[in-house]
């Protein structure tokens, strides 16, 4: 993997000497990371969004009461997201995601868990022995439950398929009781699918426990944005793009894409009325609006249609701005409550940035005052942001959003007690309706590959086509990337730019998690 951003390379032409023009439709994370791979490869890379900033789901919002940004939603990375993780460095981004040691459970009698990994001498133990020792010593598990758990995740290592099943029968056909599923199959799958064990598969449970947890050491490794999302992308990501030459028009929604045949260039026509043509077109759409920007007969053949019936999940976050900062930890997991994640945003978002900032410019001095004087700022305002997280949230969609703020506003006191002396400064709930596609059992059928589609000149990408991932920012890197890999093939020049998985260790093929 690259460490260093990539240059431009303004003249660079594909083997026939002609610069293909690739218009990439969606400005999501899909669509930047097509135009990330195809820049620097010889084509004009065009990205037409049709709202007025990048990063489709991944994005914020100003927040008028306090002045801050808002992410829509949380999203964080982990060590296993090799592609999001490779467009980061090639950004120069990976500066701005702050890697966490370890995860914090507190339990609602009070009890706190922390899983972490166990380096003896600075060097990681191998998979999966690298979280044995904090496991062993969760204290909201009696022996025989963390035996029983054990078994359990080693049971599902070894499941093959189960892309038809659903999860909650296979947690009670193996022996996880109503605590366990309640104090870790939930707390850490729900966060990452968005849907509850009832309606996820037993494929993609597996496939988030194996690679996030057992495969590699560092592949369970949590990295959080230290910016907001529309900093990330729609600032730092934006500065980088164009820099290697690609041009991003927002504003510019597309109507209607026309496949012409006999090599002819691809016609689109944007909401405005003008019109467009391409050697090449990335449709980087959400599923749901995918199918509409074609003629019926190309829809229903190229399988957007049938994607069009994925269903979706919802994901919300109360946002909240105390008076006092209820507890200096980054992120905490509550289980058991209608809370789920609650995220420190005022040391996450305000205090590394800066940190960072002086590292850069003064690596050699100690910048241990900077989160102080970061803090002291905020202590001068007056204001401490926190985030709940709520995934899976459709059950709420019946209740008023008083009462889930209520609620959750009830939930914080009792997990931190300093909150029982803050005053609530702000507050506000944000869902996102159709934040992720639904992992539900037999959803693979209707998720059409990414890259290669139904015409030479057409290619696919979102987090939704069979890449292998759920609905995460890694799925919607890796399909543009195989997008790219498609538009390069179509001119004769393939090469490889998907990033491979983290290498399986050793020990872990021996025990079957392969």
């Amino acid at each position: 993997m690259s460490t260093a951003p990539a240059t431009a390379r303004p003249d660079a032409r594909l083997t026939d000497g002609r610069r293909p023009r690739v218009l990439i439709v969606g400005g999501g994370l899909a669509g930047l990371a097509a135009a990330a791979a195809l820049a620097p490869r010889g084509c004009e890379a065009i990205v037409l969004e049709s709202r007025p900033r990048l990063g489709g789901r991944a994005s914020s919002f100003l927040d008028k009461t306090t002045g801050e940004r808002v992410d829509n939603c949380q999203h964080v990375a982990m060590g296993c997201c090799t592609n999001f993780l490779h467009l980061c460095a090639e950004a120069g981004l990976s500066g701005l995601l702050s890697e966490q040691g370890e995860v914090t459970f507190l339990l609602p009698d009070g009890t706190v868990s922390r899983l972490g990994e166990s380096r003896p001498g600075g060097r990681s133990l191998p998979a999966p022995l690298h979280l044995a020792a904090s496991f062993a010593r969760l204290g909201h598990f009696t022996a025989g439950e963390k035996r029983r758990l054990a078994a359990g995740v080693r049971a599902l290592a070894k499941t093959s398929g189960g892309a038809g099943e659903a999860f909650a029968g296979w947690l009670a056909a193996n022996g996880q009781t109503d605590r366990i599923v309640s104090r870790f199959w939930e707390p850490v799958l729900v966060s990452a699918l968005s849907e509850t064990p009832d309606r996820m598969n037993v494929a993609d449970a597996r496939k988030v426990i194996v690679d996030g947890f057992l495969a590699h050491p560092a592949a369970w490794r949590v990295f959080v944005p230290t910016v907001p999302l529309d900093v990330l992308y729609g600032e730092k990501l934006l500065g980088w793009l164009e820099g290697l030459g690609v041009t991003v028009r927002t504003g510019a929604g597309v109507r209607r894409i026309e496949p012409a045949g006999g090599g002819e260039p691809v016609r689109l026509t944007l909401r405005d009325g003008s019109e467009e043509a391409a050697d090449h077109v990335v449709v980087a759409v959400p599923h749901h609006r995918a199918a509409g920007l074609f003629p019926d007969a190309f829809a229903d053949a190229s399988g957007l249609t049938a994607a069009a019936g994925l269903e979706t999940a919802a994901i919300s976050s109360v946002h909240v701005w105390f008076n006092r900062e209820i507890t200096p930890l980054p992120h905490v997991v509550l289980p058991e409550r209608t809370s789920q994640w609650v995220f420190n945003r005022t040391r996450l978002h305000q205090v590394r940035e800066p940190e960072a900032q002086a590292r850069e410019a003064a690596p050699d001095a100690a910048a241990a005052s900077v989160p102080s004087l970061a803090l002291r700022a905020h202590e001068q305002r007056g204001r401490y942001y926190f985030q709940v997280v709520i995934s899976a949230s459709d059950a709420l969609k019946s209740r008023p959003q008083s009462e889930v703020i209520e609620e959750v506003l009830n939930e914080l006191p009792e997990a931190f007690p300093a909150a029982r002396e803050a005053t609530v400064e702000h507050v506000r709930m944000v869902t996102e309706h159709r934040a992720v596609f639904a992992p539900l059992p037999g959803h693979h059928a209707l998720r059409p590959p990414p890259g290669a589609f139904h015409h030479p000149r057409v290619h696919l990408a979102g987090d939704y086509t069979a890449t292998g991932w759920p609905a995460t920012m890694e799925g919607a890197v890796r399909s543009g990337y195989a997008a790219a890999e498609s538009v390069l093939d179509g001119e004769g020049r393939p090469e490889s730019i998907l990033r491979p998985d983290l290498p399986v260790g050793r020990l872990a093929r021996w025990l079957g998690f392969a």
